[in-house]
C-alpha cells in the first residue's frame, strides 16, 4: 500500500480529513523548504505538496506565480527539489510528499529518469497539471511502477466522461478544483463543490480533495464537511511574500494558519 493510500486509510478509521499544504520549493530560499515541511506536519499537515517551480506556471495565480520566481532566482531545480525530500525523508518516513508541477522538467530529466529518482528520494505521488490521462498512455505506466500515484485534477467544467477517465488513470486521490479561474482566485460555493463531489463518487472510490478558494479555517471547515481532503496553497504562499527575508516569521506564520485549520477540520 502507498504512503497516501494508507494516510486516507488511517485518517479515515480516525474520522478525520486530510490537510494537504502546498508551498512552492525553493521559496523565497532553498534552505528553508525542508524546515517548513516539518513544522507543516507539526502543525497537522498529513499530506505535503512540494510545487516545483516553472517559469509558465498556467494553472496559478499572481501569489503562485510569484513564488516560483522567488524560487527561480534561487536556481531551484527538480533535481535540487528531489534532494529536499530526501532530506525530509531522513526524519520523516511517513507524510506523503506529492510533486506539484509542469511537465517540462520532468521532461527535461526524462522520464524513466526522474521516476526512479522521484522514488529514490521517497516521492509519493506527481501532480502533473498540463498532462492530461490520454496523453499520459506510457508515462503514468511508468510512474506506476515506481511507486509514484498520478493525480490528476476535475475542474468544475470537467464533463462526465472525462471524470470516468481520469478515474481510471489516477491512483493516490482525486484533486477537485472548486474554482473556475487560477489559484487564489474567487469565492468557493460549498453547495456546488459537495454536488460535484457526488457526482464523481459515481467513478471511483479514491479519496477526493479540493482546492482553489481555501483560505482560512472556516473555509476549511466548510469544504472538509464534504471533501477527503482539503488543499490550502495561495494563502500559505501569501505568508511567504508578506515577509520575504524572515524566515522564522514564515515558519511561524505558516505553522500558525495550519494550525487553526486543523483544529477546525477536527471540530
Amino acid at each position: 500500500m502507498s504512503r497516501i493510500a494508507a494516510c486516507f486509510q488511517t485518517l479515515q478509521a480516525q474520522g478525520k480529513k486530510a490537510l494537504i499544504p502546498y508551498i512552492t520549493a525553493g521559496d523565497p530560499h532553498p534552505s528553508i523548504t525542508v524546515p517548513l515541511m516539518h513544522s507543516m506536519v507539526e502543525a497537522g499537515a498529513n499530506i505535503i505538496e512540494l510545487g516545483v517551480p516553472f517559469s509558465d506556471p498556467m494553472a496559478d495565480g499572481p501569489t503562485i506565480q510569484l513564488a516560483h520566481e522567488r524560487a527561480l532566482v534561487h536556481n531551484t531545480s527538480l533535481t535540487s527539489i528531489l534532494a529536499m525530500v530526501q532530506a525530509f525523508r531522513q526524519t520523516n518516513q511517513t507524510t506523503p510528499v506529492v510533486l506539484m508541477g509542469y511537465l517540462n522538467p520532468i521532461e527535461i530529466m526524462g522520464y524513466e529518469a526522474f521516476a526512479q529518482a522521484a522514488q529514490v528520494a521517497g516521492v509519493d505521488g506527481v501532480l502533473t497539471v498540463d498532462l492530461p490521462p490520454e496523453e499520459g498512455k506510457q508515462v503514468l505506466p511508468l510512474f506506476k511502477a515506481h511507486g509514484l500515484d498520478p493525480i490528476f485534477l476535475v475542474a468544475p467544467t470537467t464533463p462526465a466522461h472525462r471524470m470516468q477517465a481520469i478515474a481510471e488513470a489516477a491512483s493516490g486521490f482525486i484533486y477537485y478544483v472548486s474554482l473556475k479561474g487560477v489559484t487564489g482566485a474567487n469565492t468557493l460555493d460549498t453547495a456546488q463543490v459537495a454536488e460535484r463531489l457526488k457526482q464523481m463518487r459515481e467513478y471511483t472510490q479514491l479519496a477526493l480533495g479540493v482546492g482553489f478558494g481555501i483560505k482560512d479555517a472556516a473555509t476549511a471547515a466548510a469544504v472538509g464537511q464534504v471533501a477527503d481532503a482539503v488543499v490550502v496553497g495561495s494563502a500559505l504562499i501569501k505568508q511567504v511574500e508578506a515577509t520575504p527575508d524572515d524566515h522564522p516569521r514564515i515558519i511561524k506564520n505558516i505553522s500558525g494558519l495550519l494550525a487553526s485549520m486543523r483544529t477546525a477540520l477536527d471540530a
